[in-house]
């Protein structure tokens, strides 16, 4: 094989920053020592073969693939929705609430209060001295975001609600296939959105006007901004997911991690991987402490979580009596499902990583499952609780993508009739809150 006259050249990724790329000294492998599937000529970078993931996600870099993307994700979230929206209507009883109502109930309210009046002064108390919860327990990002819709639009506060959550579900949806097209290519990428927002028991809540999809878009946001080394953008939307849910914890593990690896891999520390970090950590703790400083206590905001929905961490044990009672009694519809369908989604997790996902991913995803059953709030929400996990669909998603198309299609429809009225028959029949 003839020797290069010039010397090979790496690529260095076009969002890296100064000082990211290649370590000095680095040299491209030799032309033999090619792995399959990537043919490079001499003198030039390593170009993937055709078919392969790293061609597909390249591919997806350039207007057409933009263009393709953009169809799919927004086929794939008009279909859901409207899927969704077209069974909640059928299952809504003749004489009761309608379809918006159903879509802010519940929590919604009180994110409609906040974005209508504000937080509350103070603590609240019920007619017997007791304290109870109130709206401080909500994270300020996604109301004041309805407030913003509504003054621009001149939207009342409760379609503002669903408008914002619609609008945060699609940007969710396209950051969620980026990241899986990067990682597995373009059929898991789609297969795993068609689950993610068509197919999971509870993918309705991001149709209600509750931050779930929100959350959901900014933390695919973190995680894309990570897998392309753009530290400062996942770094603020870190900070950002830290103002909508307390679960973005698991969103700053994955920013933590990620960091770890790139700084393990160069040997050498910079500033944008570690103030990626800082910022990925700041969003929750600044609010907690508006929270306590606005009632003068520092544990304030835990007091009102306990008062009104009795949550707190209790390392799972109220969803292991929850698992116990109702796997030895069988009682009731919602328990039964509830406790099989989270006992699916742990063996998914785990079978995620038995097939080696991105660090990142796993490890956001991982935290968001056990923060969902580590914690005694009230076993009917921890499917939606779940719900902006993603990895536990990773599993479900490749194997799919290496179906036949029937076959892959027949599933993923079955599945989606199925997420769609499972969510409906809990916003319609269940009495509790989800």
């Amino acid at each position: 094989m003839p020797v290069p006259t010039t010397p090979p050249t790496l690529a260095t990724p076009r969002d890296a920053r100064p000082g990211e790329g290649p370590e000095p000294g680095a040299c491209a492998p030799p032309e033999g020592s090619l792995p399959p599937g990537s043919r490079r000529a001499p003198g030039q970078r390593r170009v993937p073969a055709p078919g392969s993931g790293a061609h597909r996600a390249a591919g997806g870099r350039g207007p057409a693939g933009r263009a393709r993307s953009v169809l799919v994700v927004g086929a794939v979230h008009a279909g859901s929705a409207l899927l969704h929206l077209v069974v909640l209507a059928l299952m809504v009883p003749p004489d009761g609430a309608g379809v918006r109502e159903r879509l802010l109930a519940w929590d919604a309210r009180h994110f409609v209060d906040i974005a209508r009046d504000g937080y509350p002064a103070g603590f609240t108390h019920g007619p017997d001295g007791e304290l109870t919860g109130n709206e401080l327990a909500f994270f300020p990002l996604y109301p004041l975001l309805v407030r913003a819709l509504a003054a621009l639009t001149g939207l009342d506060a409760g379609t503002a609600a669903i408008a914002t959550a619609h609008l945060a579900l699609a940007a969710a949806l396209f950051a969620v296939h980026a990241l899986l097209a990067r990682l597995y290519g373009d059929r898991v990428a789609l297969a795993g959105i068609a689950l993610l927002a068509g197919a999971q028991p509870m993918a309705l809540t991001f149709l209600m006007g509750y931050s779930e999809s929100l959350f959901l878009a900014l933390a695919a946001g973190t995680l894309l901004a990570l897998h392309r080394r753009a530290w400062l953008t996942a770094g603020w939307l870190a900070l950002l997911c830290g103002l909508t849910r307390p679960a973005a914890l698991a969103v700053a593990l994955a920013v933590a991690v990620a960091a770890a690896q790139h700084l393990w891999r160069s040997r050498r520390l910079t500033a944008r991987p570690v103030a990626a970090v800082v910022l990925a950590c700041a969003g929750t703790p600044a609010y907690l402490a508006w929270v306590g400083a606005r009632l003068g206590r520092v544990d304030a905001w835990f007091r009102i979580q306990q008062a009104g929905w009795g949550t707190r961490w209790d390392h799972g044990a109220a969803f292991a009596r929850f698992l116990g009672e109702t796997l030895r009694r069988g009682e009731g519809w919602v328990p039964v499902s509830t406790a099989v369908l989270v006992l699916a989604v742990l063996g998914a997790t785990a079978a995620a990583w038995g097939r080696g996902a991105w660090p990142p991913l796993l490890v956001y995803g991982t935290a968001m499952v056990v923060l969902a059953v580590g914690q005694s709030n009230y076993y009917h929400c921890k499917l939606r609780l779940l719900a902006p996990a993603v990895v536990f669909l990773v599993p479900a998603a490749r194997a799919l993508a290496g179906a036949r198309p029937r076959t892959a299609a027949g599933v993923l429809a079955g599945a989606v009739l199925f997420g769609c009225w499972y969510g409906a028959y809990m916003v319609t029949a269940w009495p509790y809150a989800i």
